[in-house]
């Protein structure tokens, strides 16, 4: 895939997420396949006063490229200065968060606010591209606001104001994630524009993948909240696209989980981040039996070494049938509850 005058090997790219998509996360999501990753959503104004939070998050290494920043911004000079202050770290791609819902970030006149107002819109975007020095620019949009579907007057304003790609998320800013997603609007758009075209929406699995782009034609498509203890995603849309399945066994969910670990404590160090840690751990294994047990024991890990040992226990016990079924889909509701309400929170965060 093209964007601007970058070329992505895989189309299936992985979406920033505040607090989850940091270098271990992508690290290993780029090791299984992740054609393009991005950095944790950042504030614009952050960015210009040189934020050590900010910073922090948007820092990445080289052997990470093809990498993508996100900010969040409602002023077009604001914004225009943060993408001139970004080049100076050379990500492949600068994008324009468009689409978040969360209510304090809205209210502040950014995120899915922004889809209200196409011309200002264009005008932030305008600004992009004229300080971006020929980074691509990425614009993620909301099919609409509230009450409203106006995605393609959205998309052909980013496309004239010299945008290279447009991502979908193919709900509406008041939609819940339990409302299906409308992939037919990213079809629409697709007609509509000559830029490229990423579909967003309850990508799940490589199923999903598959049937979104086959269905919308879109260019790429971008996983979200299916790659949450599943880095294994890319590969295995990859895998699917030439006809085969690919299922990680237990022993790799094992040695990848600990590698996350690891990753975790090399690169960010101290004990306070083992909160982090937890929470992938417990993504690796939601949907295997004992998960709930496995939670209570990560509650009491004191130390990178005690969750690494509770990991070797979980999986000797899964190997012996020690634990009762689990209902999945009463997992997985609890799961998405309680990740969605936790994600709102951490966007919050990026400007509050």
């Amino acid at each position: 895939m093209q964007v601007g005058k970058l070329n992505v090997d895989s189309n299936a790219f992985l979406a920033p997420m505040a607090e989850i998509t940091d270098y271990a996360f992508r690290t290993i999501a780029k090791k299984y396949g992740a054609g393009l990753t991005f950095t944790q959503m950042v504030s614009a104004e952050g960015v210009i006063k040189n934020n050590f939070d900010t910073l922090r998050f948007l820092t990445f290494s080289r052997k990470e490229k093809p990498i993508g920043v996100q900010l969040l911004g409602k002023e077009p000079d604001i914004v225009g200065k943060a993408v001139a202050e970004l080049v100076r770290f050379n990500p492949d791609v600068i994008d324009l968060n468009c689409g978040c819902p969360v209510e304090k970030v809205y209210a502040n006149k950014m995120g899915a606010y922004l889809l209200t107002h196409p011309d200002e819109l264009g005008k932030i975007v305008k600004e992009m591209v004229k300080n971006s020095s020929g980074i691509p620019i990425s614009v993620k949009i909301r099919l609409g606001p509230k009450d409203r579907v106006n995605v393609l007057e959205n998309a052909k304003i980013i496309e004239d104001n010299g945008a290279s790609v447009i991502i979908i998320h193919a709900r509406k800013r008041a939609d819940r994630y339990d409302v299906d997603p409308e992939w037919e609007w990213i079809a629409k758009v697709k007609d509509q524009v000559k830029i490229p075209v990423v579909g967003n929406g309850s990508v799940f699995d490589a199923e999903d993948a598959i049937n979104m782009m086959n269905e919308t034609k879109c260019d790429a498509v971008l996983v979200g909240r299916g790659a949450l203890g599943n880095p294994f995603i890319f590969k295995q849309i990859e895998e699917l696209k030439k006809g085969n399945k690919y299922i990680p066994t237990i022993e790799e969910i094992k040695t990848v989980a600990i590698e996350h670990v690891e990753l975790l404590r090399r690169e960010q160090g101290f004990d306070v981040h083992l909160d982090r840690a937890k929470k992938n751990i417990i993504w690796y294994f939601k949907y295997q039996n004992g998960v709930e047990n496995l939670i209570s024991e990560l509650y009491s890990a004191t130390d990178f070494d005690r969750i690494k040992e509770i990991i070797n226990i979980h999986i000797e016990k899964l190997a012996t049938n020690y634990y009762p079924q689990i209902d999945v889909e009463e997992i997985n509701r609890k799961f998405n509850n309680r990740v969605l309400f936790w994600l709102a929170k951490e966007e919050e965060k990026v400007f509050g």
